[in-house]
């Protein structure tokens, strides 16, 4: 039987393989066993090739029914709407590995004294302006760095404090 490890990451890299080579969306499986696929969570899909990130799209809370068709859906849009990149092409596909976050439902932060970069990712919020940024990443290694990049993601100034905190946990497949 296969692991829910490989089912969610072959789930993205077969969603961009058939996107990129046809421009057709796949349909989500169905099986009813494989409750991680059928839960509704928000869901980042990371694209590296030769480690370096070539794509990386989600959504923090679910928009979908379930995290099979969220996973879909990012997976694609990691590939062709990343603004930092081009498109993916077809010549790329063979050497992208993919990644897979489901995340926890956010909670607030009272204080940074709660946060671990390395445990829970952060969403930084002040009036319409939202970053977030994924736990555990490489180069990332202190709160104080995660919450720097969050902010500057959002466009809030570094030094402005006047901020709304939340963490998440992430269940993250490679």
């Amino acid at each position: 039987m296969e692991t829910p490890l490989s089912q969610l990451t072959r789930l993205a890299k077969e969603a961009v393989e058939h996107y990129v080579r046809r421009r057709e969306v796949i349909a989500p499986p169905v099986d009813p066993a494989q409750s991680e696929m059928n839960e509704r969570a928000g869901v980042f899909v990371s694209l590296k090739i030769k480690g370096r990130l070539r794509g990386c799209i989600g959504t923090f809370a679910p928009t979908t029914e379930n995290a099979a068709t969220e996973i879909i859906r990012n997976a694609i849009a990691a590939a062709t709407q990343d603004p930092r990149f081009l498109p993916v092409t077809p010549g790329e596909l063979d050497e992208i590995t993919y990644s897979v976050d489901i995340l926890s439902p956010p909670e607030k932060v009272n204080d940074v004294s709660e946060l671990d970069c390395n445990k829970y990712g952060v969403i930084v919020s002040q009036g319409h302006r939202r970053g977030l940024l994924l736990p555990a990443l490489e180069g990332v290694d202190t709160v104080e760095e995660q919450l720097k990049i969050t902010k500057s993601k959002a466009g809030i100034h570094l030094e402005d404090n006047n901020v709304e905190i939340l963490r998440f946990e992430v269940r993250r497949y490679k």
